[in-house]
C-alpha cells in the first residue's frame, strides 16, 4: 500500500514539473514567452508598466521583489496534493551529538522497570533486533528521558521530515525500518553535521567510505551530506554489514566502529554473536552505540506513553521537489528571484558547501525547492539564468574554482608551520584543513602528518 501511494505522488510531481515546463513555453497573458532574442531587446533600457519594474534581464519587480508568473493549473495541482501531507507545525534544527552514555542510575524518572521490561519484550517481538531488558538500557532510556526532553521533542518533529525518505530506501533494500533510528544516534538528523574525525552527514561517513560509495566531493558538493543520496549509500553499506554477520545488532556495531573491531569482539568472547556478550570486548564508544540506538528506538516508538510532545515540521519531505539545474546559480540569486530565505535554501539542499550549485558536464546536480516555489522557477527558468548570468559577470572577485578531491596528499609538518602558512601554500583554507584532519584547533606539531588536498602544489 506504501509503495502505490508513494507511486501515485510520484506520477503527481512529474505531472507537475511536464505541465510547468509546457505551460513555460505557451504565450499567455501571466506567462508571456520570452526568447533569448526578446531578453536582449528588453537589457536595452527599464521599461516602467502599470508601476511595476522590467527589469534588464526581463524579471518584473513589485515594490522591490521578484514577481515570477506560474501556471495556474500546475500550481493548483501541487496545492491540491500538499493537502495530504502535514499543515503548518514547527521546525526547528538540532545540533547536539548523542554523548558516550555514563550508565549509572538515573533517579525521577516515572518508568517502573516493570513496566519498561513489558514494554521492551513488546518491541523485541516485532523487530530483528535483539531488543531485551538490561540495566544498562534502562540507564540509557531514562537518561534520555530525565535529560533531552526539549530535543526528543524536536528530533521527533524533524523526523517526520527525513524518516518517510529512511524508509523508503530501506523497504527497497529488505533492511529494518527501525534502522531509521540510527540516523538519530548519528547526526541527531543535521546533514551537515561532522565528527571531530571527519565524519559527515546524516550517516556520518568518512571520505573515503563516501568514495566508495559514490558520494562526489568537491570543493562545491560534499554528496555526504545530500539526504538522498546518502541514504542510498548507508543502505548498501548496512546490507554489506549484515550480509557479514547474519545479525542486525552486530550489522550496528559494525557500523559504528568497523567490521574488525566486531570480528576481534568475537574472538575474545570465545566465539559469541550475541552483542551483548560482545559488548565488554568492543571499543568504549561503541558499547554505547547499540544501547543509544535501542532507546531511541524505544523511546519514539512510546513518546506518547511518556508525554513528549507531537510537533509537526514546517516541511513534509514530499512537500519539495527538484529541478536539474543547466547553468551555475548561487543561493543568494535563487532565494532573490523566489523570494526565499538562504537558510532555508541550505535545509533543502545541504550538500552544497560554499551554497553554489555548479553546473559541470558529465554531473547532474539539483536544486531542491518547495513545491510552491519549484513551479515559478521553471516557468521563468531562461531569465532567471539570464539574470544570473548578467549578475556574474559583473562581479570583481569570480566565483572559487572547482576542485575535486581525488587526489590529496600527505603534509609533514615541519618546524615553525602553522595552519595558515600550510593553507596559503597549498591554496586553500585554515578551516578546510582543521575539517580534513579532524582538528579542533590551530595547535598542530612537528612530525604530524595532515591530510590536504591542494589548489596548487
Amino acid at each position: 500500500m506504501r509503495k502505490t501511494i508513494y507511486f501515485i505522488f510520484l506520477l503527481l510531481g512529474c505531472f507537475t514539473t511536464v505541465l510547468a515546463q509546457e505551460n513555460a513555453n505557451e504565450t499567455t497573458p501571466e506567462n508571456p514567452k520570452t526568447t533569448e532574442a526578446d531578453s536582449l531587446e528588453i537589457t536595452d533600457n527599464i521599461k516602467m508598466i502599470k508601476g511595476d519594474t522590467i527589469t534588464a534581464n526581463g524579471l518584473t519587480k513589485k515594490g522591490g521583489r521578484y514577481v515570477l508568473p506560474d501556471d495556474a493549473f500546475a500550481k493548483n495541482v501541487d496545492s491540491l496534493w500538499l493537502e495530504q501531507f502535514y499543515g503548518s507545525g514547527m521546525f526547528d534544527t538540532i545540533y547536539k551529538d548523542i554523548e558516550t552514555m555514563e550508565f549509572e542510575k538515573v533517579a525521577d524518572v516515572e518508568l517502573p522497570t516493570d513496566t519498561l521490561k513489558a514494554r521492551l519484550e513488546r518491541l523485541n517481538s516485532k523487530t530483528p533486533f535483539n531488543i531485551e531488558y538490561n540495566p544498562i538500557l534502562e540507564s540509557v532510556i531514562n537518561n534520555f528521558l530525565k535529560h533531552r526532553q526539549k530535543q526528543l521533542t524536536r528530533l521527533i518533529a524533524l523526523s517526520k521530515y527525513y524518516f518517510p525518505l529512511f524508509e523508503q530506501e530501506f523497504d527497497r533494500h529488505d533492511i529494518p525500518l527501525e534502522m531509521k533510528y540510527l540516523s538519530i544516534v548519528e547526526s541527531a538528523l543535521n546533514p551537515r553535521a561532522k565528527s571531530r574525525v571527519g565524519a559527515t552527514g546524516l550517516w556520518q561517513f568518512m571520505y573515503t567510505t563516501g568514495i566508495s560509495y559514490d558520494l562526489d566531493v568537491s570543493s562545491y558538493v560534499d554528496e555526504r551530506s545530500d539526504p538522498v543520496r546518502s541514504t542510498q549509500a548507508a543502505a548498501e553499506f548496512l546490507e554489506k554489514l549484515h550480509d557479514m554477520f547474519g545479525d542486525w545488532d552486530l550489522a550496528l556495531a559494525a557500523y559504528n566502529s568497523g567490521p574488525g573491531n566486531v570480528s576481534k569482539a568475537i574472538r575474545r568472547s570465545g566465539g559469541s554473536k550475541n552483542y551483548w556478550n560482545l559488548r565488554p570486548f568492543l571499543p568504549r564508544e561503541t558499547a554505547g552505540y547499540v544501547p543509544a540506538f535501542q532507546a531511541t528506538l524505544y523511546i519514539f516508538e512510546y513518546a506518547k506513553e511518556h508525554g513528549l510532545q507531537d510537533l509537526n515540521p514546517k516541511w513534509a519531505y514530499y512537500q519539495s521537489d527538484t529541478v536539474q539545474v543547466k547553468h551555475l546559480i548561487t543561493f543568494d540569486h535563487v532565494a532573490e528571484v523566489l523570494d526565499m530565505d538562504v537558510e532555508e535554501l541550505e535545509f533543502f539542499n545541504p550538500s552544497y558547501k560554499l551554497n553554489i550549485i555548479p553546473h559541470i558536464k558529465g554531473k547532474n546536480y539539483t536544486l531542491r525547492l518547495p513545491i510552491h516555489k519549484l513551479g515559478p522557477f521553471v516557468a521563468n527558468e531562461a531569465l532567471i539564468y539570464e539574470h544570473v548570468k548578467e549578475e556574474l559577470a559583473q562581479r570583481e572577485k569570480p566565483l572559487p574554482e572547482l576542485v575535486k578531491r581525488n587526489a590529496s596528499i600527505r603534509y609533514r609538518v615541519k618546524r615553525g608551520d602553522y595552519l595558515g602558512r600550510i593553507a596559503k601554500r597549498y591554496g586553500v583554507r585554515v578551516s578546510q584543513i582543521k575539517q580534513w584532519n579532524g582538528l579542533k584547533g590551530d595547535n598542530i606539531r612537528e612530525g604530524q602528518r595532515l591530510i590536504i588536498y591542494p589548489r596548487r602544489i
